[in-house]
């Protein structure tokens, strides 16, 4: 909702303020544009990359490179992967959903948190520990197992969230009608999950087409695995170049296909009156089988993973917590996790304003740029990175400010949405009548707009740095000689077969994963409005 729609213009009071005028934004609106054209120009670098390198290859070349029987191989194996893990999230996620939030289950509030937790263990940490529990694991149901263990709770959260605040009028006007629940359910609400649902499709495959760690570990071929043994065998090597431009292509038919399933329609209520309280259906002899279901997918996904890794600790002893290797890399994630997140941030806010303040084809635009941008694997955003810093600025190749910036592109999106969001709820009168009062634009600014939007900032700040503290790809490509974060520690340690001394590494991450998580979980909440 724009804050045009919460707050009126307000006429007759306002004369000093100037009626109808808009408050001055704090460095004018040329310059927050161009500020925003910058960056989202920066943003648009991978892409740019993948072009250049696919037309410096040249045709015949391109066409050989990518029409192989390697590709195809790869190709047949990621499309396997989507097609088979996405239905299996969207059931997991959906029918969770409508357990905890449509059903008088028992124990529906603790099985709503369960549900999410999945989300802070790392996919790569999910598959260490199925490995530790079937050392024989690896193919592509393996990789089904684990992915769609690791990101159901990507459909869950949004499903559970618009199932709670969905009007059950309909419902109920189709029950009374002679519609059984089932039919209710397939006719009335699963087409209102239907942006919830390819939305959280998106996200999956998304995901799947990113992971490196999970899949090389169960020795399962991606674009992403390919990939990354092409730039360690051959740097930067034109194969690889040819890999990553199909799985580009591959996230933007993706972007295309969300938004042709999201469709046009609007499931938002207009009519009079007090929303009816949704009735929750007893589930009678389905509540053992429905205790029990839940408890095998929260088990398997969230038990099992945390099991193995208390069981390598145990096992390691106190030999595995050497401070000398332990605390350099917990610093390191938690400078570059703060640093990546305040630089994110700040970098969102000009784009931010001028979608909320100056709303326009052109800001949609520059908006756009950077979801795209953020749609492609860290791989090769980190291979972008490291062909223009050594091609154009030999100087920066391997430094923190490289790897900070990838992060900034890589995870824009978690910061902008927050931000938007916080905007939109500040009304834009209160800068009127600071400025109307004497105040210079950039001070009413800081000292209203600014601290009105701090706790949403505050909350895409969080959601970059649990990103960050978890990136493996863009970090192993990136980091400068001797770092040591938390998530390549645990995957140089366990590609050593060394899974007791990658245990620590795995917990931390899990520790600083999860007030994340839950923040995620209680933002879906509160926007359903509970």
């Amino acid at each position: 909702m724009t804050t045009d729609l919460v707050a009126p213009e307000i006429s007759g009071s306002t004369t000093t303020a100037g009626r109808g005028k808009r408050p001055r934004p704090p460095f004018g609106v040329s310059a927050i544009a161009i500020v925003a054209v910058l960056i989202a120009l920066f943003s648009l670098l991978p892409l740019g990359y993948v072009i250049f390198m696919t037309g410096a290859t040249g045709w015949d070349t391109a066409v050989a490179l990518i029409f192989r029987a390697r590709v195809g191989e790869l190709l047949l194996n990621t499309v396997l992967l989507i097609v088979i893990t996405v239905p299996l999230c969207l059931i997991l996620g959906v029918g969770g959903a409508w357990l905890v939030e449509r059903t008088k289950l028992r124990g529906r509030k603790f099985w709503a948190v369960l549900l999410a937790a999945p989300l802070a263990i790392p996919a790569f940490v999910n598959s260490y520990a199925w490995v530790s529990a079937v050392p024989s694991l690896e193919g592509l149901w393996s990789g089904v197992l684990i992915a769609t263990l690791s990101y159901f709770p990507l459909v869950y959260i949004p499903a559970a969230a618009t199932l709670s605040r969905l009007d059950p009028a309909i419902e109920q006007s189709a029950a009374s009608l002679g519609l059984g629940a089932w039919r209710v359910f397939f006719r009335v609400v699963l087409p209102q999950l239907r942006i919830a649902m390819t939305g959280g499709a998106l996200l999956v495959s998304l995901h799947l087409l990113a992971e490196y760690g999970a899949f090389a570990m169960i020795r399962f071929d991606t674009f992403t695995t390919a990939i990354m043994v092409q730039y360690r065998s051959t740097f930067n090597g034109t194969a690889g170049n040819m890999l990553a431009s199909v799985l580009v292509f591959f996230c933007l038919i993706l972007l295309l296909v969300e938004v042709r399933g999201r469709g046009t329609a609007r499931y938002a209520r207009v009519g009079s009156g007090a929303q009816a309280k949704a009735l929750r259906l007893p589930l009678h002899a389905y509540q053992l089988p429905g205790q029990l279901a839940l408890l095998a997918v929260t088990g398997l996904a969230f038990g099992l993973p945390l099991y193995f890794v208390f069981r390598w600790i145990v096992a390691g002893g106190a030999d595995i917590w050497a401070l000398d290797e332990f605390l350099p890399a917990l610093l390191q994630t938690l400078g570059y996790g703060l640093a990546g997140a305040v630089v994110t941030t700040a970098v969102a806010f000009p784009m931010a304003y001028l979608a909320v303040r100056h709303p326009s084809w052109f800001s949609k635009a520059l908006e756009l740029s950077n979801y795209v941008t953020s749609s492609m694997p860290g791989i090769v955003v980190g291979l972008a990175f490291v062909t223009v810093s050594i091609r154009v600025v030999p100087g920066v190749y391997q430094t923190a400010g490289v790897l900070i910036a990838a992060y900034v592109l890589l995870f824009l999106p978690r910061a902008l949405v927050n931000i938007r969001s916080g905007l939109s709820q500040a009304p834009k009168e209160l800068d009127e009548a600071a400025q109307a009062l004497g105040k210079p634009p950039l001070q009413s600014f800081i000292r209203v707009t600014l601290r009105l939007t701090a706790p949403a900032a505050a909350g895409g700040a969080a959601l970059v740095f649990l990103a960050i503290a978890n990136e493996l790809t863009a970090t192993l490509l990136l980091s400068p000689n001797g770092t040591r974060t938390l998530a390549t520690e645990f995957w140089s340690k366990s590609s050593e077969i060394d899974y007791a001394g990658a245990a620590p590494y795995a917990l931390l991450m899990i520790l600083l994963s999860a007030p994340m998580t839950y923040l995620l979980f209680q933002q879906s909440k509160k926007v359903a409005g509970q």
